[in-house]
């Protein structure tokens, strides 16, 4: 993948001004990613509405989720050696000088940024400013090169289910404290958080969320969540480190990441 315009720097310089590298944390046992941030003080409540599930078997996979709702899984597989191997200095150590590609976190459009991982980890991963529109918010998530990060990829463990005829695809993600991308739907996938916090807010095909396409979901759980009424809101729940969602196809949703996040997703195309 090739490096960005010389213009690029300046465009870096303004994205990391959004940025409030004030808030946060840091602590050991997170990998070394920032914790906490802007998010946290409107998502504090926790709220689950989505089932976990330990030791589900892939008939109950099957037949209770695969096609009519979301579902957390839980210890179907050890990904301690892929999560060894994603904190922040054994990634910038293997992969700091690789370029890769960003994209904007708003629903219909799609721009792209290309720069060094380690100055989007050094410069863009501060917790995100809730004032800022999804098009000025960059997000690593879903344009990785599968041969640049393959050294990464073969010790990561993927949920054993699948559905019929469908193709496993990897997509690895880091993003900053209160980034995410806001309501959108595609095929049927799993999602699991490395480090981090991942909010997920999710609702049925038939039911169409109302959402700014270039409002970040941070503004969308501000300004519109508190309105809806009982049946208005979507299922949702934090998903912490070492847990899987499942989301069937067709699904709504968007994510909200409480702390600095590192995750893959594995969609099922």
């Amino acid at each position: 993948m090739a490096r960005g315009p010389a213009g690029g720097s300046a465009r870096l310089a303004a994205l990391a001004a959004l940025a409030r590298p004030g808030s946060g944390s840091w602590e050991a046992g997170g990998g070394g990613w920032r914790l906490g941030g802007p998010a946290e003080a409107v998502a504090e409540e926790e709220r689950c509405t989505v089932e976990r599930r330990a030791d589900l078997t892939y008939a109950e996979f099957m037949q209770q989720y695969a096609f009519l709702r979301p579902v957390i899984l839980q210890g179907l597989t050890d990904n301690s050696r892929f999560r060894a191997l994603c904190s922040r200095e054994r990634l910038l150590a293997s992969f700091g000088d690789n370029v890769v590609r960003l994209s904007t976190a708003n629903t219909y459009s799609y721009r792209k940024v290309d720069l060094p991982f380690q100055e989007y980890v050094e410069q863009l991963l501060h917790p995100q400013d809730p004032a800022s529109l999804g098009n000025d918010t960059l997000y690593f998530f879903g344009d990785n090169n599968f041969t640049e990060w393959a050294s990464l990829f073969r010790h990561y463990s993927p949920p054993p289910f699948r559905l019929l005829g469908t193709t496993p695809a990897y997509s690895f993600g880091i993003a900053g404290a209160g980034s995410g991308v806001p309501f959108h739907w595609h095929g049927p996938g799993f999602s699991e958080v490395i480090y981090g916090r991942k909010r997920w807010f999710l609702y049925p095909p038939e039911k169409a969320p109302e959402f700014h396409p270039n409002k970040t979901t941070l503004a969308w759980l501000q300004d519109t969540y508190p309105a809806l009424t009982s049946s208005e809101r979507p299922l949702e729940c934090t998903i912490r480190a070492g847990e899987v969602l499942y989301f069937p196809d067709r699904w709504w949703h968007a994510t909200l990441n409480l702390d600095t996040s590192v995750f893959i997703s594995t969609f099922l195309g």
